[in-house]
């Protein structure tokens, strides 16, 4: 699995809160933020492309 390098007072403000959270680990931790990144994002580019044909359907101006 690729590896990702992280300024180290951020990797303690991680491991700190990933603790109080529960979590298994720092990495855990991280990899559920970014899932819940990736989702909000990928969510708000559909969207976008419900929008966009809408759009063109002339039913949004």
């Amino acid at each position: 699995m690729p590896k990702i390098k992280i300024d180290e007072n951020l990797y303690d403000r991680v491991k700190k809160i990933s603790e109080i959270a529960g979590y298994s680990s720092p990495e855990e931790f991280v990899i559920h933020i970014i899932e819940k990144e990736l989702s909000t994002l990928e969510a708000a580019g559909d969207d976008e492309k419900v929008a966009e044909r809408l759009r063109g359907l002339g039913y949004l101006e």
